[in-house]
């Protein structure tokens, strides 16, 4: 499966505590409907088995609208899903032993922070990377120290690979992620925790920048 830049553009990442009140998939439903172009399912306290039937009830979902599905750090419950592909963190083992896990036609992201790990990443089997934490974030109390739009910007420069920004964004941030030259913006709060997701993404596309 071939991962189109553009697919990164407005990459949501759920989080069940902010989408408690609508539940993750109409908060998803709603914010594809806004223009969110990747999603991503996290849930650090489920169990596999949980994360199993919340992706197939996202990719019902999902169905006809093009946008992906990727389940954060579960590579078994990415495989036994039949979801579009993972995420890993730099703890969450090697990108080869994945790769071999998930076979050559899922999707597959890496969390990089420095351009040490970049690097790394250039020559693993993956199919795109996540950067930053650009800012601090509250949905993820174990993030490495932020790297501000300049840093995101050097650890663009160490890749060819897609790219996403992640940490910390909202709206107000897309024109600069894009000039530092990631090719889409990650986000949970800015969209999750609002009370219309559809008008929260709607925000970001219309934003004046290549998000669109």
């Amino acid at each position: 499966m071939a991962l189109k830049r553009e697919s990164l553009r407005l990459y949501l990442i759920t989080d069940p505590i902010l989408c408690a009140k609508l539940g993750v998939v109409e908060t998803v439903h709603r914010a594809v409907a806004g223009g969110v172009s990747m999603v991503q399912l996290r849930d650090k306290q489920a169990t596999t088995s949980q994360r199993i039937a919340l992706a197939r009830a996202l990719m019902d979902a999902l169905n006809g609208t093009g946008v992906m599905l990727i389940i954060n750090d579960d590579l078994e419950a990415a495989i036994l899903s039949g979801a579009d592909g993972a995420h890993i963190g730099q703890s969450d083992g090697s990108p080869q032993r994945a790769r071999t896990l998930l076979g050559p036609t899922r999707i597959l992201g890496l969390s990089c922070e420095t351009p040490q790990t970049v690097a790394a990443a250039c020559v693993a089997p993956v199919d795109y990377l996540g950067l930053g934490p650009v800012f601090a974030t509250g949905t993820k109390s174990d993030h490495e120290c932020p790297v501000g739009i300049t840093g995101l910007a050097t650890l663009v420069s160490g890749t060819e690979l897609p790219t996403v920004a992640i940490g910390g964004l909202n709206s107000s941030h897309v024109n600069d992620v894009m000039l530092a030259g990631a090719d889409g913006l990650s986000v949970v709060s800015a969209i999750c925790g609002q009370a219309d997701p559809r008008a929260a993404a709607a925000k970001f596309i219309s934003s004046k920048s290549g998000c669109q």
